[in-house]
């Protein structure tokens, strides 16, 4: 199982790969994905990292505060989509 962590605060030219491999050093990333802005093209300045379940209170503690790029990033578990409205 595998649970997917919110990253926020990202320097806007991280890539997929760097969110992979920042990420590397706390635990196996299973994915990663800065979220990009349809109409610009530019990161919207966020992302999603998944790992395993077992380390996401680790990742969370290692990497929520450290910096990337210059900007301190914020670490949190993902929220599910509210899909009922």
């Amino acid at each position: 199982m595998s649970k997917t962590l919110y990253v926020g605060n990202l320097p806007w030219g991280t890539t997929d790969k760097d969110l992979a491999e920042f990420f590397s050093n706390s635990a196996e990333v299973l994915a990663s994905r800065v979220i990009i802005d349809r109409a610009t093209g530019r990161s919207k300045g966020f992302g999603f990292v998944e790992v395993p379940e077992e380390k996401v209170e680790q990742v969370i503690a290692d990497m929520n505060g450290r910096e990337l790029g210059g900007r301190e990033i914020i670490v949190n578990e993902a929220k599910p989509l509210n899909t009922t409205s």
